[in-house]
């Protein structure tokens, strides 16, 4: 009796464990699919650079603000700066043409007192050649108001190419000293920092009082409503991404949920210290509520099959093999795998008892 009653228990454990460990295949759809993991950021995000050495006097801005391209983010403080343009103004002002009149007068009266010197010097040897011809006087008189005249005459042409020498320097000087203090007001304006695009400020990464340089990162900028997943394919997947690929995006912050997405842009450049390359993609519907740079994880959808028929990888034996419930292995031909199952293409029915093979 009691050898009977062990039998019986021995062979309702061995039914629980064999019931236990058997299943049969099942008809689903099945996908095949790259890791990928990586961070959203704010679609056009980009860190706020300053192009100028100096001292934050004024923060405009807070984090979380929304700002409009031409936003004035911060203000910059430089003392060398401040007296290059005021040196600037006072040159421009000592350089215009119109403060410069006089000097221009001055050199009209000049040509005009030459040109009434040689017009006189003209008659005076006009005269003396009249009365040579009527023989009276020297022909040293009429040589003296030959050389006098001409004198002036070339006395005249020079005041002219000086007046138009004076006017072509005052007017190079003036425009230089313009120039010179436009140029020092839009180096002054690269003292007031602003946004370069409509969106969002994500983070304030300097205050007021601290010095900054042009390799100082200021703030973090970006969309307000779009983002990006940017995400970091291994080089051994990376031929098999293509862009409009379906992605399937897990995020911590929504436990349990899956969201849809699409690759939009594959960078050609391999990262070479981690060798992968940057994949983007855009969300089919975002979720309600996003941050920048909240990590993620996603599978890029290579390829999916439908009812297909599936057995769990762990019931695969040397990649070909299964056993049935009646403890026989049989010969499998599988097709595409995912994380846990292998499709079936041949060698197995759904109507097929199988054993999970031992460890």
């Amino acid at each position: 009796m009691y050898k009977v009653s062990l039998l019986l228990f021995t062979l309702f454990l061995f039914s629980c464990k064999s019931k236990k460990e058997t299943i049969k295949p099942s008809i689903e759809n099945i996908s095949s699919s790259v890791y990928a993991s990586g961070l959203i950021k704010s679609k056009n995000q980009y860190q706020v650079f300053g192009t100028v050495n100096g001292i934050i006097s004024e923060v405009f801005v807070t984090e979380g603000d929304l700002v409009k391209k031409g936003t004035a983010l911060f203000a910059i403080e430089s003392e060398t700066q401040k007296l290059n343009k005021e040196n600037a103004e006072l040159s421009a002002k000592f350089s215009d043409t119109y403060a410069n009149e006089t000097k221009l007068n001055d050199a009209k009266l000049a040509i005009e007192f030459a040109k009434n010197k040689m017009k006189n010097d003209s008659l005076l040897f006009i005269r003396q050649q009249s009365l040579w011809q009527q023989q009276i006087g020297t022909r040293i008189d009429l040589e003296q108001k030959e050389l006098q005249f001409q004198n002036s005459k070339t006395n005249y042409t020079s005041t002219i190419f000086k007046y138009q020498d004076l006017k072509r320097q005052i007017e190079y000087l003036s425009e230089q000293s313009k120039k010179n203090l436009l140029i020092s007001k839009n180096l002054q304006s690269d003292f007031t920092i602003k946004s370069e695009i409509d969106g969002k400020v994500y983070a304030i990464l300097k205050k007021k009082g601290e010095i900054t340089n042009a390799q100082s990162a200021l703030a973090t900028i970006g969309d307000d409503t779009k983002f990006t997943l940017e995400m970091q394919i291994d080089e051994y997947d990376i031929l098999k991404v293509k862009k409009g690929l379906p992605v399937l995006v897990n995020l911590e912050s929504y436990p349990g949920k899956v969201f849809d997405a699409i690759v939009t842009k594959i960078n050609p450049l391999m990262n070479e210290r981690s060798k992968t390359f940057m994949v983007e993609a855009e969300f089919v519907k975002k979720p309600e509520q996003l941050y920048a740079n909240i990590s993620f994880e996603a599978s890029i959808v290579l390829e999916t099959k439908e009812k297909v028929l599936l057995i769990p990888r762990n019931y695969l034996l040397n990649d070909s093999t299964v056993i049935k419930a009646d403890g026989k292995k049989q010969i499998i031909k599988t097709g595409m795998k995912d994380y846990n199952k292998v499709e079936v293409i041949s060698g197995l029915t759904a109507s097929d008892e199988l054993l999970k093979p031992t460890k």
